[in-house]
């Protein structure tokens, strides 16, 4: 089991590794640069003036060495003026310049700056995510739980008309999109256009402050978009597990339908639908993207709008690099609990 974790650790390293180099490439292209010279400049500024303000900041160095210098590994850049003062990386005002770093990145805890946000980008996603992990936590304890009992429920008695009543119920709500249930669940219970203004307040108050009224509507959005799947494939197990041949030899000896479900099918049953839910975790981190702007919850998948649409460099690597991390050890963590739940595995 040890090496099996080391093996996933190395994997999960290469891949980080990769992943962060590819978005690193993609948002230092030249455009993408251009682009934040004259945000930070004069939009008039001419060809040469961008290309100065780039090198100055160690914009048009190479590659590899600016992925290095963002990661941690590679020196900070330096630019010393004609006036003789010198600029850098690495340099903090009201540092003396014996005790500046040499090494400022990632990997020594310096995520940048937002140029837009005027903060640090780590305080920034430190805050956006804890608010995203808030309304990530409150989804799973209503989605989970209902996904799992529709499931069996509906695989208990395959083509029975529970059994088609709740899959039909679980289609409709996979195949419904949160901005159309989400502006449906305002106009209907939000608004005074149907008289049934049951929830007050913004999910922007829920930030700081979550209650019923104010944090329900984008729970319960989010909640009936992801259980349809896990439903569906807790269904599919489910039935699976019904037809087994161990589940036929309990029928054969008298032991009670309540029993067999219980005792016998249910912990295999849920096998497969434990790695969905452990997926629906990078989804719930940035698939929220569009229920956050509906309901005007300024999360992670907020900040990750805001970090695009403004061409903020350091805080959209930020943003990339978080998700990356999240995704890897959700599947580490699912690959884990997979091998552990199923002994034919463990075994192997």
């Amino acid at each position: 089991m040890g090496l099996f974790i080391l093996r996933r650790l190395g994997v999960m390293l290469l891949t980080a590794i990769c992943l962060t180099f590819i978005v690193f490439f993609l948002t230092n292209l030249y455009p993408n640069l251009e682009k934040l010279a004259k945000t930070q400049g004069n939009f008039r500024m001419s060809d040469e003036a961008v290309a100065s303000w780039l090198g100055d900041r160690g914009y048009t160095d190479n590659t590899f060495v600016k992925y290095g210098r963002w990661l941690g590994v590679a020196p900070g850049w330096t630019t010393e003026k004609d006036d003789g003062t010198v600029t850098g990386q690495c340099f903090d005002k009201g540092t003396p310049v014996e005790e500046r770093s040499t090494f400022c990145g990632v990997l020594q805890g310096d995520w940048g700056y937002s140029l837009v946000f005027k903060d640090e980008v780590g305080s920034l996603v430190a805050t956006r995510l804890a608010a995203t992990g808030k309304l990530m936590g409150f989804v799973l304890l209503v989605m989970v739980p209902m996904a799992l009992i529709v499931g069996v429920l509906a695989g208990m008695r395959e083509g029975s008309g529970l059994d088609r009543s709740l899959s039909t119920f679980s289609i409709a709500t996979t195949a419904t999109p949160e901005y159309v249930s989400g502006v449906i669940f305002i106009a209907v219970f939000a608004s005074s256009a149907f008289g049934l203004k049951w929830f007050k307040g913004s999910a922007t108050q829920a930030i700081e402050n979550a209650t019923f009224e104010n944090f329900t509507l984008p729970v319960v959005t989010i909640a009936l978009y992801g259980m349809g799947y896990i439903a569906r494939m807790t269904r599919a197990s489910m039935t699976e597990v019904m037809t087994a041949q161990y589940i036929r030899t309990a029928r054969l000896k008298g032991v009670s339908f309540g029993n067999i479900v219980m005792k016998h099918a249910l912990r295999n049953a849920l096998i497969a639908p434990f790695t969905v839910i452990m997926l629906q975790i990078p989804w719930l981190l940035n698939g929220v993207v569009i229920v956050e702007t509906l309901f005007n919850y300024k999360g992670f998948g907020w900040l990750l709008v805001q970090a695009a649409g403004n061409n903020d460099i350091e805080l959209l690597l930020a943003v990339s690099v978080v998700s990356v991390v999240v995704v890897l050890i959700t599947q580490l963590i699912s690959d884990i609990g997979y091998v552990f739940l199923n002994p034919r595995i463990r075994i192997s």
